[in-house]
């Protein structure tokens, strides 16, 4: 029993394309080929031999897609050479409108008055019919026959009585030039680089350029997202008024993968009241120089003749994440709280120097430090860890701004916030338990989903537990959420 035409896989998908400046491709699932051919005709044949071979290597029929100046339409390729037609759409024929630009303007004769009428012109016979191309015995020819279509001619009848003749005259319509400044040479289209990840990078390393998956589109579009520069200094506030938050951490992954993509200056700034953990979560420099020193030398570093290399002597690098760290006051004796005014002058000096600021907070919405960091904000962020009272605090952080109005209203509704699976997690956690952990967290990523922007969730990582925190040092999807919830931030800039 034969194979039916629905009966044959449409994988891996197939498509022959023959163009009317004579080039044409075959393309499998893919994998462009290009096809040679001296003529219309040649390049089809050519293509089919080259599917033909496709079907005795698979050893099955083959569903292909045509594409020719003529029309387009679906062919079933068999092993042994036997071609079906499954579809064919002709293409519109085009009449004739005009003479073609190239027709010379036809001069008119004088009237001569001595020549007669000539007497009516027979008919002129039907024209012979082109016969189309050979085909093999079994197989049908592409493209199928088309239909004639007549071409409509306007001819000019004879005078119908004798008399002399009057000559017509055909304008010809005068081509119209379009300015140079209507075209350019230049591709402006984007190239599609071919897949790198997964299988299909496999392929493409191998020699078969494939195109890239939705998910690897959806990440190179993130990538995009966070390698933007923005006209001006962008403000980034961290906040939620209940500690162990996730707070920290998430100032570090937001700035190193700003860092790291944009190649734009990047600060990370803990304005707690006072004694701060971001100092801890990160790399010290060769001083122990803090927020209140760089206050102290502001005048200094604002100078017009002071070089940017000098605000080095205040942040502390970060050699492999690219950002620089302002630390709060760590001296154990001090007792001063940074005020409004200092926040004020801080943010004057390290947007001087820097295109990205990431403010770590405290825990205190009331506070004067607190509130002016909001002044200056851009894109307002709330970490959550997916429990109960965190999530409640987070939900009680973004109602107080709200209920400010103005611009504290607006951060709030285009806040993102960014659930992250429990760090008290352990490694050791059973399979239901970290399913448990899971859910609770999707639940109260649902929960804040009607009220801000966005809401990005974060895997458990025990990178982010301890220790200074480095983006190399988490498992690959941790990275990937941390890229996704830092192009949902870029996004409000």
């Amino acid at each position: 029993m034969g194979t039916t035409p629905t009966q044959v896989l449409a994988f891996p998908t197939i498509t022959a394309i023959v163009r009317g400046n004579g080039t044409s491709e075959v393309i499998v699932a893919g994998n462009s080929r290009v096809v040679a051919g001296d003529s219309v005709q040649e390049l089809r044949n050519n293509a089919l031999s080259l599917i033909v071979g496709e079907a005795q290597t698979l050893q099955r029929p083959l569903r292909v897609r045509i594409e020719d100046p003529d029309g387009q339409g679906e062919l079933i390729v068999h092993p042994d050479k036997k071609i079906e037609s499954v579809s064919y759409e002709p293409a519109p024929a085009r009449r004739r409108a005009e003479a073609p630009a190239t027709t010379p303007r036809t001069v008119a004769p004088a009237i001569i008055d001595t020549v007669p009428a000539q007497e009516s012109a027979a008919p002129p016979a039907e024209p012979a019919p082109v016969p189309s191309p050979a085909a093999p015995a079994d197989a049908q020819p592409w493209p199928p026959a088309p239909v004639a279509v007549a071409e409509t001619v306007d001819t000019v009848p004879a005078p119908a009585t004798p008399g002399p003749q009057t000559a017509v005259v055909v304008e010809e319509a005068v081509p119209t030039r379009r300015s140079l400044k209507d075209t350019s040479f230049l591709v402006s289209a984007p190239v599609l680089e071919p897949a790198i990840q997964g299988w299909r990078g496999t392929l493409t390393r191998l020699g078969f350029r494939m195109d890239p998956s939705e998910e690897e589109l959806t990440e190179r579009e993130d990538i995009r997202t966070v390698s933007q520069h923005w006209p001006g200094p962008r403000t980034i506030a961290v906040v939620n008024r209940k500690g162990g938050a996730n707070k920290t951490p998430t100032v570090v992954m937001l700035s190193a993968i700003l860092a790291r993509y944009s190649g734009a200056a990047t600060v990370a700034w803990d304005n707690n009241e006072s004694q701060g953990t971001l100092g801890w979560r990160t790399e010290k420099g060769a001083h122990d120089r803090s927020v209140l020193d760089l206050i102290d030398s502001s005048t200094e570093l604002l100078s017009p003749s002071t070089n940017a290399a000098e605000i080095a002597k205040f942040v502390h690098h970060q050699t492999a994440d690219k950002f620089d760290v302002l630390r709060s006051d760590e001296n154990e004796e001090g007792d001063h709280e940074v005020t409004a005014e200092e926040v004020d002058i801080a943010h004057q000096v390290l947007t001087r120097y820097y295109r990205l600021v990431v403010m770590d907070s405290g825990n205190t919405a009331r506070a004067a430090n607190w509130r002016r960091m909001i002044d200056h904000t851009n894109q307002l962020v709330v970490p959550v860890t997916a429990i109960e009272d965190r999530a409640e605090a987070a939900r009680l952080t973004l109602q107080t701004l709200e209920s400010r109005g103005g611009h504290d209203a607006e951060l709030a509704r285009g806040a993102v916030v960014i659930v992250s699976e429990s760090t008290d997690a352990k490694s050791s956690m059973s399979g239901d338990a970290l399913k448990r952990a899971k859910d609770e967290a999707q639940r109260i990523a649902d929960g804040f989903e009607p009220f801000v922007r966005a809401v990005v969730r974060i895997p458990y990582d025990p990178a982010l537990v301890n220790g200074p925190i480095r983006y190399e040092a988490l498992q690959p999807a941790t990275r990937r959420a941390w890229l996704a919830a830092a192009a949902a931030v870029a996004a409000g800039f």
